[in-house]
C-alpha cells in the first residue's frame, strides 16, 4: 500500500475511482468464482447424476454469472484506467512545474534529454501500475481463496491438491519474482540507456558532419551494455523457476494419472474420479492465471516504485538548488555587492570568498580565460543560483530577502544563443511586460533595430517565427531578443556573449541596439571579443574564481597588466589566417 499512497497523493480529487476499481473487481472475482461453482454443479448433475435439464439450467447460469463477472472487470478497469491516465497527466504536470522552477544549477548537470526521459518514462511506468493492477491485484487475491474454498466444496482431496498447488507455486514464484535490489539495478540500467539514446539521437548531426563512431559516445556505448547485461542475467535468474512452473501446472493431470492409475478401487467411483479430475484441471488453470497476476503485480508494483521513488528524487533535485525569495519589492538603489561569495558545482570550487561592488548607472566588462567565473558570477547576479556561502546584495539587500517579481523585474539577462518562441515577432517582444501597449512594442522593436527585419516579411511584426518560409539569422534573432529587453526596461542588464557570433553585415546594427538597451543602466557584459568592450566604465579581469585586475581600458593597457596581455592575445589571433603556403 506504500506505493499506492504515494501514488494517490498526486490525484486526490480521483481518488475515488481506485475505491471502485477494487470494489467492482472484488464484486468480479466473486461472480466468476460463483460461476466456477455453477460449472462445478453443471458437471456433476451431467457426470454423476445424468440430469439433462438441471445440467441446462446451470449451463445457463453460469454463462449469465461470468458474463457479468466479465462485465463487472470491465467496468473496474474503466474506472482505474481513468484514474492512471489522470495519474500520468499530473506526474508530467509535476514535472513542467517543476523545471518552471528549477534552479540554473539543475539545468548544468541534467542533460534535458536525460530530464524529458526520467518524467516521460517514469510517469508512464505509474499508469501500468494502477490501470491494470488495481483490478488485477484484486482478483488475484480474492480468486486464490475463494478458488481453494471451492475445491473443498467439490471435495476434499480436490481441496488439499489445490492446496499444496498453491503453497507449491508460491515458493516457486517468489523464485521467479527475482531480487528486488537486482531489479532496482536493471530499472537504472533501462532509464540510463532511454537517456543516453535520446542525447545520442539529438547529436547525429555532429556524427554526420565530423563522422564520429558509435564507439565514441562512450556514455552510450556503455549504457547499451550494461542494459544487455543486466537483461541478461535477470532473465536467467527467472528462467529455471517460471520452466518448473510451467511443468507443475501444465503437467498436474499427467502427475496426478499416475497414482490414480495404482490406487483407482480404492478412490471411490470412477465417474466422481472423473469430476474430481476435470475440477483440478480446470480450478488449476485458474490459479496459474492468478498466480501469473500476482508475478506481473510483482514486477509492476516494483517499477511503479521505481518511477515514482525516481520522480520525486527529480522533483526534489529541482527545488534544491533554487533562490529562496523574501517579500521585499523595491530597491533603494541598484548598487550590487558580493560578501565573501562561493560557489561549486558538484562539489568543484568556481568562486571563493569573492568580494566586489558595482555602482549603479556604470557599464561593466568581466573578461579572462575560460573557467575564470565570468558567466557564474553574472548569473549569481540574476539569481539563477543559490550561492554556497557568503551574499550579493542589490541596493543594500541580500537578492533573497526581494520578491521572485522584483528581481525578475529589476534584472534582464541577454544570451549568447537567445532563444524565441514559435509566435509572432510581436508576442515574442510583448511577453516582456504584460501591461505593455502596442507603440510600446513597436517602439522597443525600432530602438533594437528591427525595421530592416520587419521589412523583409508581408506581415512584418505578425510574422509568426518558426513558420514556412521566415528564416532569421543569429544577428536578427538576437535584436528581437535585445527588443524584449528594452520593452523590460530592467535597471540591470548583463549579457553574456551576446555578440560572439554576429555575422559583420549585422554587426553594426546591434551595436546601435546593445546602445539602447544599454543607456541609462547598469550593464555587465562579458565578451571574448575584446574589441567590444573599450568604452565600458570599468573592466574586471578574473582568474580561478577572482578578481585580479579592474579598471578601465586605457588604466589597465598602460601597465603590464593581465588584461594588456588577452588584448595582445586577441589581436594576434584576429591576424591569425591560412593560405596555400601555411598559417600566416
Amino acid at each position: 500500500m506504500k506505493i499506492y499512497k504515494k501514488l494517490f497523493a498526486y490525484v486526490q480529487d480521483k481518488k475515488y475511482l481506485g475505491f471502485f476499481a477494487i470494489v467492482f473487481s472484488v464484486i468480479s472475482a466473486v461472480l466468476t468464482v460463483y460461476g466456477y461453482y455453477l460449472i462445478y454443479r453443471f458437471l456433476d448433475n451431467l457426470i454423476i447424476h445424468t440430469d439433462l435439464s438441471g445440467a441446462e439450467n446451470l449451463a445457463l447460469k453460469s454463462a449469465l454469472i461470468l458474463t457479468a463477472g466479465a462485465i463487472f472487470y470491465f467496468v473496474s478497469g474503466a474506472f482505474s484506467h481513468l484514474l492512471g491516465f489522470r495519474l500520468e497527466t499530473n506526474l508530467r504536470k509535476r514535472g513542467i512545474d517543476g523545471l518552471e522552477n528549477a534552479s540554473f544549477r539543475f539545468f548544468d548537470l541534467n542533460p534535458s534529454g536525460k530530464i524529458r526521459k526520467i518524467i516521460d518514462d517514469n510517469a508512464a511506468q505509474t499508469h501500468q501500475v494502477v490501470a491494470h493492477m488495481i483490478p488485477d491485484s484484486a482478483q488475484a487475491i480474492i480468486t486464490p481463496v475463494l478458488v481453494l474454498v471451492l475445491g473443498f466444496i467439490v471435495s476434499t482431496r480436490v481441496g488439499i491438491t489445490l492446496l499444496a498447488l498453491t503453497i507449491i507455486g508460491a515458493f516457486i514464484l517468489g523464485a521467479m519474482m527475482g531480487e528486488q535490489e537486482f531489479m532496482k539495478i536493471y530499472q537504472e540500467a533501462l532509464a540510463n540507456l532511454s537517456a543516453e539514446t535520446v542525447e545520442y539521437v539529438r547529436g547525429m548531426q555532429v556524427v554526420k558532419i565530423f563522422g564520429a563512431s558509435v564507439e565514441s559516445f562512450k556514455s552510450f556505448y556503455k549504457a547499451i551494455k550494461d542494459y544487455s547485461k543486466y537483461a541478461y542475467e535477470y532473465s536467467l535468474s527467472c528462467k529455471k523457476p517460471y520452466v518448473w512452473y510451467q511443468w507443475l501446472f501444465f503437467g498436474l493431470i499427467a502427475i496426478l494419472i499416475i497414482p490414480v492409475v495404482y490406487f483407482m478401487e480404492n478412490l471411490g467411483s470412477d465417474k466422481m474420479i472423473l469430476l474430481e479430475l476435470v475440477m483440478i484441471l480446470f480450478l488449476s488453470g485458474v490459479m496459474f492465471v492468478s498466480f501469473m497476476r500476482m508475478m506481473w503485480y510483482s514486477m509492476y508494483i516494483s517499477q511503479g516504485s521505481y518511477a515514482v521513488d525516481t520522480l520525486e528524487s527529480l522533483y526534489n533535485d529541482m527545488q534544491k538548488d533554487s533562490l529562496k525569495h523574501g517579500n521585499i519589492n523595491n530597491f533603494k538603489n541598484y548598487n550590487i555587492e558580493f560578501d565573501n561569495v562561493s560557489f561549486a558545482y558538484n562539489d568543484k570550487p568556481v568562486i571563493e570568498n569573492l568580494s566586489f561592488s558595482l555602482q549603479e548607472g556604470k557599464s561593466y566588462a568581466l573578461v579572462g580565460s575560460s573557467g575564470s567565473g565570468k558567466s557564474t558570477v553574472a548569473k549569481l547576479i540574476s539569481g539563477f543560483y543559490n550561492v554556497d556561502e557568503g551574499s550579493i546584495k542589490i541596493g543594500e539587500n541580500s537578492i533573497n530577502e526581494y520578491s521572485d517579481e522584483a528581481l525578475i523585474k529589476a534584472v534582464s539577462f541577454v544570451f549568447q544563443d537567445s532563444k524565441l518562441f514559435k509566435k509572432s515577432i510581436y508576442e515574442n517582444v510583448a511577453l516582456a511586460n504584460k501591461d505593455a501597449t502596442k507603440d510600446d512594442v513597436m517602439r522597443a522593436l525600432k530602438l533594437a533595430g528591427c525595421d530592416l527585419i520587419l521589412d523583409k516579411f508581408p506581415e512584418r511584426e505578425n510574422t509568426v517565427i518558426g513558420s514556412k518560409g521566415v528564416y532569421l539569422s543569429g544577428g536578427e534573432k538576437q535584436r528581437i531578443a535585445i527588443a524584449r529587453a528594452i520593452l523590460k526596461d530592467s535597471k540591470i542588464i548583463i549579457m553574456d556573449e551576446a555578440s560572439a557570433a554576429i555575422d559583420p553585415d549585422n554587426e553594426y546594427e546591434l551595436q546601435k541596439a546593445f546602445k539602447n538597451l544599454m543607456k541609462d543602466k547598469t550593464v555587465i557584459m562579458i565578451a571574448h571579443r575584446l574589441s567590444t568592450i573599450k568604452d565600458v566604465d570599468e573592466i574586471l579581469v578574473m582568474d580561478k574564481g577572482r578578481i585580479i585586475e579592474r579598471g578601465a581600458d586605457k588604466e589597465l593597457m598602460s601597465k603590464d597588466s593581465n588584461y594588456k596581455r588577452l588584448q595582445e592575445i586577441y589581436h594576434s589571433a584576429n591576424e591569425w589566417s591560412v593560405s596555400n603556403e601555411g598559417v600566416l
